[in-house]
């Protein structure tokens, strides 16, 4: 008898599973409830129900399709993420879920958080002269810690389903359809989503005052957010955007980074 075919490794077969959607319907399960817990005890009887503008922009939309109030959004958020599983179950798509690897994902995202906070500001800082630190301003010096947490909990959660998810991932796959090749569609889907979703935090009644840095400091980042997207999935997107707003709500990037 011969031997068995030995499988493939064991951080290919967990890259692989990691960056499905069934992966990232779980992995942001935590996200969605340690946000609307926190706004719950903080944002949302401090601040006057402060939340994240594109949290408000898929609540909003849910509204107008008559899905309303904390049961009913929460009931909505299970059938969808269900319904994204069971879709992918069907395409023959079945991850191993293990418990290690979600935490494997975890430690995957703050690094990227980390690396990418130092890459994306050494090249704004060289270019222009601006880094990283100020950005922290855009918080609102009154909210306390609470509100920053869920602030950047949400901002992980919700700003990555609808600018990797929605915004990158449906303009990769119309302009597919019309340009010459996956690569060509990827890069300009990821260069229009990023200048997007560096521009959106200059609008609305708390968006920041614009400056040159700090908007091409967001469009760089967003860039490589995308790129983390397209390669390592949503999860992924997701923990690492989330975790960067940790770091630096709590100062603790700039321990970190020096």
């Amino acid at each position: 008898m011969e031997p068995a075919a030995p499988g493939p490794p064991a951080v290919a077969t967990y890259h692989r599973a990691t960056r499905t959607a069934t992966y990232g319907v779980l992995a942001a399960a935590p996200l969605l409830l340690l946000y609307e817990a926190l706004i719950l005890v903080t944002g949302a009887t401090a601040y006057g129900g402060v939340r994240i503008s594109a949290d408000l922009w898929i609540k909003r939309l849910l509204a107008a399709l008559g899905v309303t109030g904390g049961l009913a959004l929460g009931a909505a958020a299970l059938v969808l993420g269900a319904a994204v599983i069971v879709w992918e179950r069907r395409r023959g798509i079945r991850p191993p879920l293990k418990a290690t690897w979600f935490g494997w994902l975890v430690a995957e995202s703050l690094v990227y958080a980390v690396v990418l906070a130092a890459l994306v500001g050494g090249a704004v800082g060289a270019l222009v002269g601006f880094r990283a630190e100020p950005l922290m301003a855009l918080l609102q010096p009154a909210f306390g810690l609470g509100t920053k947490l869920a602030l950047s909990l949400g901002a992980g959660l919700y700003e990555e389903l609808v600018f990797r998810v929605l915004l990158v991932g449906g303009l990769a796959w119309g302009l597919r359809k019309v340009l010459p090749g996956r690569t060509a569609a990827y890069a300009v889907a990821a260069v229009v989503g990023a200048l997007v979703f560096s521009w959106v935090h200059y609008v609305g009644t708390f968006g920041d005052a614009f400056t040159v840095g700090s908007f091409l400091f967001r469009f760089l980042f967003g860039l490589a957010l995308n790129a983390v997207f397209l390669v390592r999935g949503f999860g992924v997107a997701a923990w690492t955007h989330a975790l960067y707003d940790v770091l630096v709500v709590t100062g603790l990037l700039g321990l970190v980074l020096g």
